[in-house]
C-alpha cells in the first residue's frame, strides 16, 4: 500500500470513532457489552480474548476463549496503552504511523508497552469524552479491528459505519 492508502484508512478509522459513541458507559454497561462480545465470539466460532478497561487501567471486563493465553493479554495491554495515549483506535494509529513514517519509538515510547496495530478501540461518550478502551487479541490485526467495529455497530444500533 502507498502513503495515500494509509491516510485513507486513518481517516476511515476516525469516522468509525465518530459514529460509534455511547450515550453512557459504566461498569454494568461494560459487563453487558462484554457478554455480548463473548456471545458474538462463540457465534462466529473464533478464538479471541476481549477486555474492557477504564482509562486508569482498571479491568472491568475480560474473557478469553480456550485457545488464547497470557500473550493475548499482553497484546491487549499494549493496545490499551496506545488507545489511551493517542485517544484513537489502535488501528487508526497504525495507519497514521505508516502514512507518516513514525513508529512507537518516534514518539519516545517503549515497544514492550505500546503497539500500533488493530485491536483497540476507544469507548467514547457522545460528549466526546473517552471513558474506557475495548481491546481484543488473537486474530490478524485487521480482523481484530473489524470484529470490534462490526460488534459495536450492532450493539449501538448504528447503520452506515464504513468498513476498511
Amino acid at each position: 500500500m502507498d502513503k495515500k492508502s494509509y491516510e485513507e484508512i486513518s481517516e476511515l478509522a476516525k469516522k468509525q470513532e465518530e459514529l460509534l459513541r455511547f450515550p453512557h458507559f459504566n461498569n454494568k454497561d461494560a459487563w453487558d457489552l462484554g457478554c455480548f462480545l463473548v456471545q458474538r465470539i462463540y457465534e462466529k466460532q473464533i478464538e479471541l480474548s476481549v477486555a474492557i478497561r477504564k482509562l486508569n487501567g482498571s479491568i472491568i471486563f475480560q474473557y478469553g476463549t480456550e485457545q488464547t493465553n497470557q500473550n493475548n493479554i499482553n497484546w491487549m495491554k499494549r493496545k490499551f496503552n496506545t488507545v489511551a495515549l493517542m485517544e484513537r483506535s489502535s488501528y487508526g494509529a497504525w495507519a497514521a504511523s505508516l502514512a507518516s513514517g513514525e513508529t512507537v519509538l518516534t514518539h519516545g515510547l517503549n515497544e514492550n508497552e505500546y503497539v500500533f496495530c488493530g485491536g483497540g478501540f476507544p469507548i467514547r461518550l457522545t460528549t466526546g469524552e473517552i471513558v474506557a478502551v475495548l481491546t481484543v487479541s488473537n486474530l490478524p490485526h485487521e480482523e481484530d479491528h473489524r470484529f470490534m467495529i462490526d460488534a459495536l455497530k450492532d450493539w449501538l444500533n448504528v447503520e452506515d459505519v464504513p468498513f476498511i
